[in-house]
């Protein structure tokens, strides 16, 4: 797992709109890159809602924030839209991403182990060094945290 220090894994993948971004296109400041396992699922979507409502605090911050899943762009168009969310979304359909970051690990649910996707969230600075790294995260109340970390200066 990835930890406070380590260097940021890069990443290529399209966003919602088909156009390729990698870490660099997202480092003028901090970056708020976090993993969720399913467009339009109640979790996932507390949490993008979260993250828009606080977008323009993050700006004010400083940072930028990057939903990741294993979902294909049209799929994250139709959430976005949706929602009406502000917040980038990328589209890592083959798992590489995911995988860099090491977020998808076994879960169990009703009693059945398998390989998910846990939702997990990273801070990364301009010099592409995670500041802070979190597995296992709860959707309610984990944007404001974050945004809560940054003001504080991490």
């Amino acid at each position: 797992m990835l930890k406070v220090g380590d260097e940021a894994p890069d990443i290529s993948v399209p966003d919602t709109d088909m156009e390729l971004q990698g870490l660099k296109d997202f480092l003028d400041g901090y970056l708020v890159l976090y993993f969720y396992p399913k467009d339009d699922t109640p979790g996932c979507t507390i949490q993008a809602n979260d993250f828009t409502d606080l977008v323009d605090d993050f700006e004010e911050a400083g940072a930028k924030v990057v939903g990741v899943s294993r979902d294909d762009c049209f799929s994250h168009q139709a959430f976005r839209d949706k929602y009406g969310l502000k917040i980038q979304l990328l589209a890592d359909v083959d798992g590489e991403v995911c995988s860099a970051y090491d977020v998808i690990q076994e879960k169990e649910k009703d009693g059945v182990r398998k390989m998910g996707l846990v939702r997990s969230t990273f801070v990364i600075d301009r010099d592409g060094i995670i500041r802070h790294a979190e597995y296992g995260v709860s959707p309610k109340g984990h944007a404001l945290k974050m945004l809560d970390l940054i003001r504080a200066g991490l």
